[in-house]
């Protein structure tokens, strides 16, 4: 445990002006509050705190983070108050260790909503001063370093899972690559001990076979350098043991089939010397093709930078080299932590201008639309886990976005309202889909309208966790507004058919009565089915409703202009809140009801499908629905077919045949019985109405090949 002079001494070693009054308060107030708690190793509580204030001293932060550390836990674990913390170290202390202090037990459905929203309220805090991150990134690590002592193995899982889902990942987006290994591995160690027992064999093995290969590398290449009058610094290390797992599982490779278990940076004083040292490199030893990254010239999102090669080494064999210079060095082991300054004092995001906080802000715009814990949760580890690649703007500014990411992650990117307005995109000039997989330098302008919003399909087509945010919002709130437009008119119908006028002034003394504070809530409880009009006409007239007056009177189907083709209620606003039933496959020209279903809206069914028969005995349930006469004439209804074929070379391709050359489309195929001379098929087609999908069960009856063809309800 370090004693207190020593970790004054190390403050002290970084900043001459720290103050040394207040880190001793702190050492002292802290291990008095801790008193005698022990932690499950049985050492005393307080040598906790204290470690965890030592390794954010190797990051060299100011001294409020430092106190900040040694204080941590005792909000949580002690009689501590915020006030009193606030009386002896000031409000800046106070507040990062209210930051930084462990999340309050929630009582929650599950534990992964529970992570979830102890992740957002970490981001929430991280928004207002990135030294909270920092404080809870060096309290994990140390956690993670004594995980062995905690008994119960279901939780040391637990929190290894925990580590390597959130902590590791955000460190490595914050740029602080060393402690995202080293969290990783402590992390891989829980979770699969075997794996990484097998590694480190292999390794120890290698070791016995190659001797100090690091040093003969590295002093081989050393020499090289220095003979080109470049004077380098070469730093050679074996990989972690996680690092290789991951590699061998992306690439389904042997440990054998590695080429590249250890790494070289090569560290020089300047930029300019960054590039001659690769050209030495690349002249001296082969290159192997397509292992050159510029990162200087594009910075990776947390503001890491160094050239990456790879070479056929001294010793015969891949030799993989990172070149930088000390400036770079320091932002790639520290990340963010080297950007602090505890002379400038530039807290949280206000002052901060590295790539790490602009990827913050994204989260933080996320945080403010109100996105659900675990969607939340969801959005964040996209961001965090991605590789990148690079595209431009038309006015040449850089964009970063995950591998695999397509123009509307770009557009999103860009700005969310150029997200929501793309219609198109143009990549290097050309005119391409929108699912497009961008790659690395790809020019792309967004072609956007102001007359629509983004489909709920994209959501499948993104990659970034700012777009699917903004693509689900965006979707929740058009079902929203169709619920309130739908609730709104069926109100209305319903005081026209009771012979009320209907006003919204009429229609407040029910709000009280039904627990709305505004009629909009009411409409989108009516329009989501969830509260029944007679329930509200009952509120509000309660005589004249007794024997149950409810809208149920003609109202045919319009199309539904989003979503499901071809249906919507009459003299009603088309929307999402009407569906087709998959249990029956209605098509235009059935006779169809509607059933009022809580939570989506209104479902249209086959008059006589079986599925009818439970609501029996709910009639205010039900709609007198029909299919619009200008409905367009369009593929988009499904209906299901059951055919029975000979079993004879080339049957499938007959019926595949005769449905396209019908102007049907097979959309799904399952075979359900196969004998020697005989095989079942269930398909389903997309038709425009009920008489065209007839015009394809004739035409296959007069198939030779074809035993029995039918229609097929669910």
């Amino acid at each position: 445990m370090i004693r207190q002079y020593e970790l004054v001494d190390r403050v002290k070693g970084y900043d001459p002006n720290a103050d040394e009054d207040l880190l001793n308060k702190a050492y002292v107030f802290a291990m008095k509050a801790h008193g005698s708690q022990t932690r499950h190793s049985g050492d005393p509580y307080f040598a906790h705190p204290l470690e965890v204030a030592g390794i954010l001293t190797s990051l060299r932060l100011d001294t409020n983070t430092i106190v900040t550390a040694l204080l941590h836990d005792t909000l949580e674990d002690t009689h501590a108050t915020y006030d009193e913390i606030n009386d002896i170290f000031g409000g800046e202390v106070a507040k990062l260790v209210d930051g930084v202090t462990k999340l309050s037990k929630l009582e929650l459905t599950s534990e992964a909503s529970k992570q979830a929203e102890n992740f957002r309220k970490l981001l929430v805090a991280m928004s207002k001063d990135v030294r909270v991150l920092l404080v809870k990134l060096a309290d994990r690590l140390h956690n993670m370093r004594t995980l062995n002592f905690i008994p119960k193995e279901d939780k040391r899982r637990r929190i290894a899972q925990e580590t390597m889902d959130i902590y590791a990942p955000l460190a490595g987006r914050m740029g602080m690559q060393e402690m995202r290994e080293e969290l990783e591995d402590l992390a891989f160690q829980e979770l699969n001990p075997a794996a990484r027992k097998s590694v480190l064999k292999r390794l120890e093995f290698l070791r016995s076979e190659s001797g100090d290969i690091i040093d003969r590398i590295a002093r081989a290449l050393k020499k090289e350098l220095v003979d080109s009058d470049i004077d380098a610094q070469v730093l050679g290390r074996e990989k972690r043991p996680f690092s290789i797992w991951r590699k061998m599982e992306t690439k389904a490779i042997s440990f054998e089939q590695l080429s590249d278990i250890i790494g070289f940076r090569v560290i020089v004083p300047n930029v300019e010397d960054c590039y001659r040292a690769v050209g030495v490199l690349h002249r001296t030893w082969a290159a192997v093709p397509g292992r050159f990254k510029d990162y200087i010239s594009t910075p990776k999102r947390n503001d890491y930078r160094s050239l990456h090669t790879t070479v056929i080494g001294p010793e015969k064999q891949r030799v993989e080299l990172q070149v930088r210079t000390h400036e770079m060095h320091q932002i790639a082991e520290m990340g963010v932590a080297a950007h602090w300054s505890y002379k400038d004092r530039v807290n949280g995001l206000s002052g901060a201008n590295g790539n790490p906080f602009r990827w913050l802000r994204d989260i933080v715009e996320m945080l403010e639309h109100g996105d659900s814990a675990e969607e939340f949760l969801e959005h964040t580890k996209l961001e965090m886990f991605q590789d990148q690649v690079f595209c431009f703007t038309p006015k040449g500014e850089l964009i970063a976005l995950p591998r695999g990411a397509t123009p509307i992650d770009f557009a999103y990117a860009v700005h969310t309202e150029l997200g929501d307005s793309c219609v198109g995109a143009k990549i290097n000039g050309r005119h391409m889909p929108l699912g497009t997989r961008l790659r690395n330098g790809d020019g792309v302008e967004i072609i956007r309208t102001k007359m629509r919003g983004p489909l709920p399909a994209w959501e499948s087509m993104v990659a970034t966790g700012k777009a699917r945010s903004a693509i689900r919002r965006f979707t929740r709130q058009a079902k929203i507004d169709e619920f309130r437009q739908l609730g709104l008119e069926i109100m209305e119908r319903a005081f026209e058919k009771l012979g009320e006028k209907f006003s919204e002034k009429r229609l407040r003394p029910a709000l009280k009565k039904l627990s709305f504070k505004k009629p909009e809530e009411l409409y989108i409880e009516v329009g989501k089915a969830e509260l029944s009009s007679a329930d509200v006409l009952s509120a509000l007239f309660p005589q004249k409703t007794k024997n149950g007056a409810e809208e149920t009177a003609g109202r045919p189907i319009l199309p539904d202009k989003r979503g499901e083709p071809g249906v919507a209620i009459k003299g009603l606003t088309p929307g999402l809140a009407v569906h087709i039933a998959p249990c029956c496959y209605p098509l235009p020209g059935d006779r169809i009801v509607g059933i009022k279903t809580p939570g989506r809206g209104i479902t249209v069914h086959t008059i006589d499908c079986a599925t009818l028969e439970q609501f029996s005995d709910v009639p205010d349930r039900w709609l007198d629905v029909s299919w619009s006469d200008d409905a367009e004439s369009t593929l988009g209804f499904s209906g299901r077919m059951r055919i029975v074929l000979e079993n004879e070379v080339g049957a499938l391709g007959t019926i595949s045949t005769i449905i396209a050359e019908n102007g049907g489309n097979i959309s799904n195929l399952k075979l359900t019985t196969r004998r020697v001379d005989f095989f079942e098929l269930l398909v389903d087609i997309e038709v425009t109405d009920a008489k065209h999908f007839n015009t394809i069960v004739a035409a296959l009856h007069a198939s030779s090949g074809v035993s029995t063809v039918e229609r097929v309800r669910g």
